[in-house]
């Protein structure tokens, strides 16, 4: 289906659509909150890409894929959460000193500006770098599961490390 470059147009893509994605993200979520989440999330990225819309021969692929990749980026961001989470209980637990309330401030501002620096990042470089700094991946392994060149994988990185530097204060 034709879908005009026009706010109805996107309306009623979203219509056509939105009932189809919900129920595919809860079927392999098992959560309405979170299927709702990423529906919203899935539309909103296809709201600042307006013209990919008008150019779809499989709008169900589209919004799978999409859909797919920020359920990946959620989780993600979730495991960069639950290891600072027990890196804290590890650290308590041998008897430290709990942080303060500023230290904990500061810590989950940190951590949204390197999510923040992170969608803004071409998607390429922000898998890049989460499978090297979070997965720890190496970046052969890395270019060979994307089918790109070392080199590739090391100049992504590096615009990821440049962009993030820029983001959070040292």
């Amino acid at each position: 289906m034709d879908y005009p470059s026009t706010p109805i147009g996107m309306g009623d893509f979203y219509q056509d659509h939105r009932g189809w994605l919900l129920r595919w993200l809860r079927a392999r979520l098992h959560c309405s909150f979170t299927a709702e989440d990423l529906v919203q999330d899935t539309f909103v990225r296809l709201l600042l890409a307006p013209s990919a819309v008008h150019h779809l021969r499989h709008p169900r692929a589209f919004l799978a894929t999409t859909a797919r990749r920020l359920l990946i980026d959620r989780s993600r961001r979730m495991a960069v959460e639950q290891a600072y989470l027990e890196a804290l209980e590890a650290t308590l637990a041998e008897g430290a000193q709990a942080p303060s309330a500023e230290q904990c401030a500061q810590t989950l501002e940190a951590l949204a500006l390197l999510a923040q620096a992170l969608d803004e990042l071409p998607a390429r470089a922000r898998m890049v770098f989460l499978s090297c700094y979070l997965d720890g991946e190496t970046q052969s392994t890395v270019a060979k599961r994307l089918g790109v060149s070392e080199r590739t994988v090391r100049n992504d990185l590096v615009q990821a490390l440049l962009h993030v530097q820029t983001l959070i204060p040292a």
